[in-house]
């Protein structure tokens, strides 16, 4: 009786630890029935009034876990998965020796795991997954010599993994993720025969993976990703493991080639190689894995062709596809649509794919997911996409791709996203568009689409990230179906042709935060519909035929950071609250009747408006006479001052000084158009002054932004080479400057040419990034051709551009500056920097030069003409791979700095280049 009266008694004590009991389970624990009747509660047939299984899975408990548990001493099952008990568990548990099973799972349990659960020594599972443990996994858990499954994952342990795990010989099942285990993985672990399930993802473990734990023939499943694991895999990894279903190394450092052998796990489901290092080509017999659902191979150094695809089209079962981000080169084959009809992911971005693409792909009709962005792919959209009523995303940007937008695109009623800006589509935006009600972002910028917007695009309630029809051909009125896109945050209708008034609809656009219509033909005053979007962060409606005065709602918008009102025909006052009185955040260049506004924005004043009711008609008459008595005793005295200065100069052949008024009046016009220009490489320009010195001679000046670091390219030399910047830094900057230069010539309508491209406008801000500054050479060129004009039409470039060493051999020939001028110095200023050799040492004479120096001696002799400055102690592995890297940068600059301009790279493609240059370097460092 006092046993089963020790039973009850701990029971109760169980209950009133429990301060959260929602569905009322522990109701029926009182005195009018019997302990082994309440629920949850299992008594034992050989001693039939005590306790052997207390199990509340997933009845909504919360509070303490009692340590007077310890008095049920004939338990073997403790089951409270699912609940929210907190706190420690208590080391009492260790006293049931005849524990088999403890689950504790999904609660919020924290403190350390009890280290005394090793006196549990009948303990089968234990399974303390999804809490708040801390500290280290305890050694003494290496003497439960029966424990079959071990689970541990999604806590904050930390420490490393246990040498003493290996003595648990019983072991099926180790599951440790989700953790802070550093360390390497223990190489006692090979010693587990039986292990079947291997668990050690998203941890902090090191090393590499002890070879001989790839000889556990019985392992279904090894997860390890996202670690910080390295070296290679056994070639023979699938005939040491030919049950293998499941293989994780995704997110580590690893290297080598992917084994052929890995075909041979012919139950292997899931592959996840992604984000590693792995070299040479695509396994050419995965074909073999009938069972393959799974396979990720993205962010890596792979390089094929396309022929795995061929393969692949053998395994029946196959879902996804993710090779993105490597070095796969070759038209994307017709065998893609021989694929399996269970594909619903196929994802090759940033390759190296051309081509066109199979209609064959409309096959692939439970296809939900079709990256291919960033490739090189041309030709049309085949109009068979239109049966993949599956799709939910389509991403082909940057491409080559032209024709008319299939109107069968409209058949994907399930499509979320659309992103096709950076190809050469033409042709109108189909209206069929219109029927897909569950799209929420439509990219269609920088493409040769004409024609109207549709009504039935605009119509689409659904777009809410972004709605992007930006450099375009697209003319007509703005729809007033436009205020349909209520949940909409970015609407961008820039560098278009758009003609007529802002409907007054777009007040129903309330979750908008940038709005841009720059670069248009839209007339009217700023509509007042426009003051119910209070949360807009950026609106530009520069560039177009606005009028009238500026809206006071501007003046009130509290989120509003960057407003550019430029060129249009806006008069009165400009405010002085909000945004305005931030110059670097408002624009209003262009607006010649404006007036007011703070000090930097360097309007004129504004005439006071009093009026004066004395004033009479005959006093009229006579300000009228007297003003065209002025006027005409002025004119009369400017014809005799010109006919002097004629005399004066009428020996003088040169015709300077008209060209210098003609100078004169496209310099301010211009800088004002560069100073719309909006880039987070280039150096803000917020005003100009056209005056003259002291002297009585012409100054022109260009107010920059401030910039912080005070130090550009040119100050990081010390005697010709720089200091300070490792490598990754000086890919970096490389990059923004290419980003800057390529906006410049790329994304600016008209398109600019910056003329003086050196190392010292490049400025650097307090985070090292790049800022390319100095516009005082830059030019304005128009789509039509490659010369140079300002705004007026009319040359105003002088007879070589630019500085020594940077300046392209054809401005010495008197051709105009040019885009294929700015690579040219893009291409001298990149080898520089890799370098640290100016172009303009004395060594570089005759025919001689940077160019052609490093050209000579690429690529075996590279470290004989790279900046010893970047190394910094590195060991011989990480200098090989830095020579690589840097050849790799140094071929880029010597295809932009080819003499002949149109054999240069262009930027688009130098940017590209630097990208994946970056990006593969990355990969590789993570190896150090």
């Amino acid at each position: 009786m006092e046993t089963n009266h020790t039973d009850r008694l701990a029971l109760i004590y169980f209950k009133d630890s429990v301060d959260e009991d929602p569905l009322g389970i522990l109701s029926s624990w009182n005195a009018s029935s019997h302990h082994c009747e309440w629920q949850g509660v299992v008594c034992g047939r050989r001693h039939p009034k005590r306790v052997v299984s207390l199990n509340l899975t997933s009845k909504g408990l919360g509070g303490l876990l009692s340590p007077h548990v310890r008095n049920l001493s004939f338990l073997r099952h403790l089951v409270l998965l699912n609940n929210s008990f907190h706190g420690e568990i208590p080391q009492s548990i260790g006293y049931l020796f005849r524990l088999c099973h403890l689950i504790l799972s999904n609660n919020s349990f924290g403190g350390p795991m009890p280290t005394n659960l090793s006196q549990c020594s009948n303990l089968e599972i234990l399974n303390l997954i999804d809490n708040q443990l801390v500290g280290k996994i305890p050694d003494e858990h290496g003497s439960l010599s029966k424990l079959r499954y071990f689970y541990l994952s999604k806590n904050s342990l930390t420490g490393s993994i246990p040498h003493s795990t290996g003595n648990l010989s019983q072991l099926f099942y180790l599951s440790v993720g989700a953790n802070g285990l550093q360390g390497e993985i223990p190489k006692t672990l090979s010693k587990l025969r039986g292990l079947r399930f291997v668990q050690l993802a998203f941890n902090q473990l090191t090393g590499e993976i002890p070879l001989a734990i790839f000889n556990i023939s019985s392992i279904i499943y090894f997860g390890a990703g996202d670690n910080q694991l390295r070296g290679s895999i056994p070639p023979c990894i699938g005939d040491t493991l030919p049950s293998l279903g499941y293989l994780d190394f995704h997110n580590n450092l690893f290297t080598s080639i992917i084994p052929l052998s890995l075909s041979n796990a012919s139950s292997l489901r899931y592959i996840y190689f992604d984000y590693n290092s792995f070299h040479g080509p695509m396994p050419t017999n995965l074909g073999k894995l009938k069972a393959l659902k799974v396979l990720l191979l993205a962010s890596n150094r792979l390089r094929d062709d396309l022929s795995f695809i061929t393969s692949l089209t053998n395994c029946s079962r196959l879902e996804i596809i993710d090779v993105q981000c490597n070095f796969l080169e070759g038209p994307l084959l017709e065998s893609i649509g021989n694929l399996s009809n269970n594909v619903r992911v196929i994802s090759m971005s940033h390759n190296l794919i051309y081509g066109t693409t199979p209609p064959g792909i409309g096959n692939l009709f439970n296809l939900s997911f079709l990256g291919l962005l960033n490739n090189s792919l041309g030709g049309c959209i085949p109009s068979s996409i239109g049966a993949l009523h599956n799709l939910h995303e389509i991403y082909l940007t940057r491409n080559m791709l032209t024709g008319e937008i299939p109107s069968s695109i409209g058949n994907l009623m399930l499509l979320n996203r659309l992103c096709l800006l950076f190809n050469n589509f033409y042709g109108e935006i189909p209206q069929s568009l219109g029927n897909c009600k569950q799209l929420i972002e439509l990219k269609l910028s920088n493409n040769n689409l004409s024609g109207s917007i549709p009504g039935e695009v605009l119509g689409l309630s659904t777009i809410s990230i972004i709605f992007s029809l930006a450099h375009n051909q697209l003319s007509g009125s703005l729809p007033s179906q436009v205020g349909s896109l209520a949940n909409l945050v970015e609407l961008d209708l820039s560098y278009n042709k758009l003609t007529g008034r802002i409907p007054s609809s777009i007040s129903k656009c309330l979750l908008l935060e940038r709005l841009s219509l720059a670069v248009n033909s839209f007339h009217g005053k700023i509509p007042p519909a426009l003051g119910t979007l209070r949360g807009l962060q950026e609106l530009d409606v520069s560039h177009n035929n606005f009028s009238g005065e500026i809206s006071s709602f501007l003046a009130q918008f509290t989120d509003l950071k960057y407003l550019n009102l430029s060129s249009n025909k806006l008069k009165g006052k400009v405010p002085k609250q909000g945004v305005f009185l931030n110059a670097s955040e408002v624009f209003v260049f262009e607006n010649r009747n404006l007036c007011g506004g703070i000090a930097e924005l360097n309007l004129p004043s504004c005439k006071s408006n009093t009026s004066k009711p004395f004033w009479t008609k005959k006093v009229i008459v006579i300000a009228t006479v007297a003003a065209i008595l002025s006027g005409f005793i002025m004119c009369l005295c400017f014809s005799i001052i010109q006919y002097r200065r004629k005399k004066s100069k009428e020996n003088i052949s040169s015709p300077e000084l008209p060209f210098e008024h003609q100078f004169l009046r496209s310099f301010v016009s211009e800088c004002r158009t560069l100073g719309a220009i909006r880039h987070r490489n280039l150096v803000k320009i917020l005003n100009v002054c056209s005056s003259v010195d002291y002297h009585g001679n012409d100054f022109k000046a260009l107010l920059y932004e401030y910039m912080g670091n005070e130090e550009d390219v040119e100050h990081e030399h010390e005697h010709g080479k720089p200091r300070h910047l490792g490598l990754m830094q000086r890919l970096d900057i490389a990059i923004d400057i290419a980003s800057a230069i390529e906006y410049l010539h790329e994304d600016c309508s008209p398109k600019i040419v910056h003329g003086d491209l050196k190392p010292s406008n490049v400025l650097l801000d307090n985070e090292m990034m790049a800022r390319l500054g100095d516009f005082g050479l830059a030019k304005i060129s128009f789509a039509a051709t490659t010369q140079a004009m300002d705004i007026d039409n009319c040359s105003s470039s002088v007879a070589v551009r630019g500085s020594i060493g940077y300046v392209p051999p054809e401005y010495g020939t008197g051709d105009m500056v040019s885009i294929q001028g700015d690579v040219y110095s893009f291409g001298i200023l990149l080898l520089e920097m890799f370098t640290g050799r100016r172009p303009t040492e004395e060594a570089f004479k005759d025919h001689l030069n940077l160019h052609t120096i490093v050209k000579v001696n690429l690529p075996d002799r590279v470290m004989e003409i790279m900046d010893s400055a970047i190394f910094n102690g590195e060991n011989e592995n990480d200098i090989e791979r830095m020579r690589d890297c840097i050849a790799s940068v140094l071929r880029i600059g010597v295809a932009c700095s080819i003499e002949s301009p149109r054999d240069r790279m262009d930027m688009a493609e130098a940017l590209k280049e630097l990208h994946k240059i970056r990006a593969s370097f990355r990969a590789e460092q993570r190896c150090c």
